[in-house]
């Protein structure tokens, strides 16, 4: 997510193969002097891992060259390229699909603004929050969206898009089963070069899940009625009865 005041990222830690799941780090994390940036993937773990190796690589050797985040981004891109030359065709031979997208987020040195980018496996990006939405979902994104919609904007802050962040991730956990705990968050505050790291696990956030859980059954409950009437005539009392 990308607001005024800064960036929020959220990841899972689920990691499947088959019917085997283990947990494993996806947000890579580089700071150095006036360079914080964070990169978030979805797709083949193996394609990941060599592409972040890669790149890391990189930064190691001439972090310099990236003064602005899009050339960063660039950079990831020319090595998640050269990954594809290697091992695309092997894997297609092998049944499976070249699908690592990644979002890079954060502020370099000459970057007047924090930045946020999606990119797609074929190298290109976009930028997140330039024109559009502010925010963007990698992976399994259907569950999470609707409550991101209905309240990120650009003027939300960082306090309320990590409460509302959780709450995404809570509502894909529950209705899928390749998402689950622990997950790793990372918040960049404006201008100010410095990302901060945390890991959750489930029980440090139960009490928030088990209160949403309940305020939303309680706000259902809630919901005037009358616009039920046009439907509720058309039963026997006894049909009506039974509805409550």
């Amino acid at each position: 997510m990308k607001v005024k005041s800064g960036l929020v990222a959220i990841a899972d830690t689920r990691l499947t193969s088959g019917v085997e799941c283990s947990i494993g780090k996806k947000i890579f994390v580089h700071q150095r002097d006036r360079h914080s940036l964070f990169i978030m993937t979805s797709g083949l773990r193996s394609v990941r891992d060599k592409v972040i190796t890669y790149f890391q690589e990189c930064l190691e050797l001439n972090d310099n060259r990236y003064n602005k985040l899009y050339k960063a981004v660039n950079g990831l891109a020319e090595q998640l390229r050269k990954v594809a030359q290697e091992d695309k065709a092997y894997l297609t031979a092998s049944g499976l699909y070249f699908n690592l997208y990644a979002i890079v987020g954060g502020q370099l040195e000459d970057d007047h603004e924090h930045k946020l980018y999606l990119l797609y496996p074929e190298g290109n990006w976009i930028e997140i929050g330039a024109d559009g939405s502010p925010f963007f979902i990698i992976g399994n994104s259907g569950y999470g969206k609707p409550i991101l919609n209905r309240t990120i904007t650009p003027d939300t802050s960082l306090n309320f898009a990590l409460k509302t962040g959780l709450l995404s991730f809570d509502s894909t956990r529950v209705s899928a089963n390749d998402v689950d705990f622990p997950i790793d968050v990372a918040i960049y505050q404006k201008d100010s070069f410095n990302l901060v790291e945390q890991r959750f696990e489930r029980e440090d956030v139960s009490e928030v899940t088990q209160f949403w859980q309940q305020s939303l059954s309680s706000a259902i409950n809630k919901i005037p009625e009358k616009w039920m009437d046009s439907v509720l005539k058309k039963l026997s009392p006894d049909e009506v009865e039974s509805l409550f």
